[in-house]
C-alpha cells in the first residue's frame, strides 16, 4: 500500500506541478477575469443581492423543472464545503507551510471568473433527459458546444470515478477518522450510519437532495464559522502575526515556520492550489451540474451565484480553519489533516474542541457526499440513462464503506489524481467556448441590467434551443469582428 501511495504521489507531483495543472487553472482564471472584465469584482455586490435577496430555508420543491437558484447554489456549496475546508487545508499547511493559504486565495480569486464561466455555459447548454427532467453540466457543453462527444464521454467517466467513488471515499474517511479520534467510535459504526443516511437521501432524488441542501448548508457553515470566530477573537493578539506568516510563507516557507515544516515555494504553491481546487472546485467541472438546473432569468445570474459559492467556500469557511490553526500556534510539523484541525480547536476551545470539529466535519463531509452523488448521478444518466441507476447508488455506498477503512494518505493522493484528470476536458471546453461566455456577460450588462430584452432570455426558454441560440451568437460575434477589422483598416 505504501508503494502504491508513493507511485500516485509521484504522478501527482507532475500533474499538479508548475508545468501542468497549476498554470492551466490559474491561467484560465486570469483569462476569464479579463474576458469578463473582472466580473467577480464588478458584480460582487449584485451577486450577494441575487443570492440572499430572496433567501429562504423553505424554497419551492425541486422537480422536473429544476431547482431555485438558492437550492442550486446550496447544492453546489454542499459539494464545495467538505473535508477540503477542514482537513484538506490542514494537510496543505502541514505539507506546504502557512504560505499555501496565500496561494489558495490567489487561485480562488481568479477561480471566481472560471466558475462563473462554467455556470453560464451549464445554463446555456442545459436540456431535458429521457424522463423530461432538466439536466446539464460539462458533458453537455462539451458535446453540444464543442461538438466533441468522445471528450464528453471521457469527462463523465472521470467525474463518476473522481467524485462518485474516490472523492466520496475521502469524505467517509475523514468522518470516521474524526469520530474515532474525538469520541472513540469504531470506524465500522460511523460507516454504517453514513451509508444508512446517505442511502435514504439518494432514494429521494433531486427533491430530497435540494431540500436537504438548502436547510443544512447555511446551518453547517454558520455554526462552524461562529465557532472559529470565537477562537480567533479569543486569540486576537495573534491575528496580525498569523496573517504576516501566511504572506511571508508564500515566498519563504522556512522563514514563516522557523524551518519546522521544511517546505519550499514549489510545495506551498502545489499544495495550496491542489487543496484549493479540491475545496472550491473551480475549473473541475463539478458544480456546473448544480447550476445547470437553477431557474433564473438570465444565465449570468447563476454565474454570479457561483461566484458567491466559491467566496463562501474559500474566503470564509476555508480561511476560518487556516486562521484558527495559525492563531493557536498548532502548526508544529507533526500533525496533519483532520488531526491538526482538531488540535487547533482543542487549544482554542478546550476538550470540547475535538468533538466540535468532528461534528462540523460530519455535516460538511456528509453534505459533500450528497452533492457529489448528485453530480455523479447526472453523468451516469448522461452515459447510461436511468437504467441501473439504483445499482450505481449501491456502488457509491460500497465505496463509502471502503473509504472508511483505507489509509488517509492514499485516499487523498488518489483524489488529487482523479480531480486533476477531470480538469483537462472541462477546461478545454470552457476555453473553447469563451466567446459565448463573453457574449453572455455583455448581454447581461448592456441589455438585461438596463431593462432591455436580452438575447439570453429566461433559462426555461433556452431549453432545446441551443443550436439556434449559438448561431445567433456566432453571427453577432462575426459582425463585431468585421466592425473591428474595418476600424483598423480605416486607421
Amino acid at each position: 500500500m505504501d508503494q502504491l501511495t508513493e507511485i500516485v504521489r509521484e504522478i501527482n507531483s507532475i500533474l499538479w506541478g508548475p508545468w501542468c495543472l497549476i498554470p492551466i487553472l490559474v491561467g484560465t482564471g486570469i483569462f476569464f477575469t479579463f474576458k469578463t472584465r473582472f466580473v467577480q469584482v464588478r458584480h460582487f455586490a449584485l451577486a450577494i443581492k441575487h443570492v440572499f435577496g430572496g433567501f429562504s430555508l423553505r424554497g419551492e420543491k425541486a422537480g422536473q423543472h429544476g431547482m431555485t437558484s438558492f437550492q442550486s447554489l446550496a447544492t453546489a456549496i454542499a459539494a464545495q464545503v467538505g473535508t477540503g475546508n477542514l482537513a484538506g487545508v490542514a494537510t496543505a499547511m502541514a505539507m506546504g507551510g502557512p504560505g499555501a493559504i496565500f496561494w489558495m486565495w490567489v487561485a480562488a480569486f481568479f477561480g471566481m471568473a472560471t466558475i462563473f464561466a462554467e455556470a453560464v455555459l451549464a445554463q446555456i447548454y442545459r436540456t431535458r433527459d429521457g424522463q423530461g427532467n432538466i439536466t446539464g453540466g460539462p458533458s453537455y457543453y462539451i458535446s453540444k458546444g464543442l461538438g466533441f462527444k468522445p471528450l464528453a464521454t471521457l469527462f463523465s467517466f472521470l467525474l463518476i470515478i473522481a467524485l462518485g467513488f474516490i472523492g466520496n471515499m475521502v469524505q467517509a474517511n475523514s468522518i470516521t477518522t474524526a469520530f474515532a479520534s474525538a469520541f472513540s467510535i469504531p470506524n465500522w459504526v460511523s460507516a454504517i450510519f453514513i451509508i444508512f443516511l446517505a442511502g435514504f437521501i439518494f432514494i429521494g432524488g433531486i427533491k430530497r437532495i435540494a431540500s436537504f441542501a438548502e436547510k443544512m448548508v447555511p446551518f453547517m457553515a454558520g455554526v462552524y464559522v461562529l465557532g472559529s470566530l470565537y477562537i480567533v477573537l479569543s486569540c486576537y493578539d495573534m491575528i496580525i502575526p498569523s496573517l504576516k506568516a501566511i504572506i511571508i510563507g508564500a515566498f519563504n516557507p522556512e522563514a514563516a515556520t522557523g524551518g519546522v515544516i521544511g517546505a519550499s515555494i514549489k510545495e506551498a504553491i502545489r499544495y495550496g492550489v491542489a487543496r484549493g481546487l479540491f475545496s472550491n472546485e473551480a475549473g473541475m467541472g463539478s458544480t456546473p451540474h448544480a447550476h445547470a438546473v437553477a431557474r433564473v432569468r438570465h444565465p449570468a445570474e447563476q454565474g454570479l451565484a457561483a461566484i458567491v459559492g466559491l467566496f463562501i467556500d474559500t474566503f470564509i469557511v476555508l480561511t476560518a480553519t487556516a486562521i484558527v490553526i495559525m492563531v493557536t500556534n498548532s502548526l508544529d510539523g507533526t500533525a496533519t489533516g483532520i488531526v491538526l484541525t482538531q488540535n487547533a480547536f482543542v487549544k482554542g476551545m478546550g476538550p470540547a474542541g475535538a468533538g466540535f470539529v468532528a461534528i462540523c466535519l460530519f455535516f460538511a463531509a456528509f453534505t459533500t457526499i450528497i452533492g457529489w452523488y448528485f453530480f455523479a448521478a447526472q453523468n451516469f444518466k448522461y452515459l447510461f440513462g436511468y437504467r441501473n441507476l439504483n445499482l450505481f447508488s449501491i456502488m457509491v455506498l460500497c465505496f463509502l464503506l471502503m473509504g472508511s477503512f483505507l489509509q488517509v494518505n492514499l485516499v487523498w493522493e488518489l483524489a488529487d489524481l482523479f480531480n486533476g484528470l477531470m480538469v483537462i476536458p472541462n477546461i478545454l471546453a470552457v476555453i473553447g467556448l469563451y466567446r459565448l461566455v463573453a457574449r453572455a456577460v455583455s448581454d447581461f450588462d448592456d441589455k438585461f441590467l438596463e431593462g432591455k430584452r436580452p438575447l439570453f432570455g429566461p433559462s426555461e426558454k433556452l431549453t432545446n434551443r441551443f443550436a439556434n441560440l449559438q448561431a445567433v451568437v456566432r453571427r453577432a460575434i462575426a459582425k463585431q469582428q468585421v466592425k473591428e477589422k474595418n476600424a483598423l483598416d480605416d486607421e
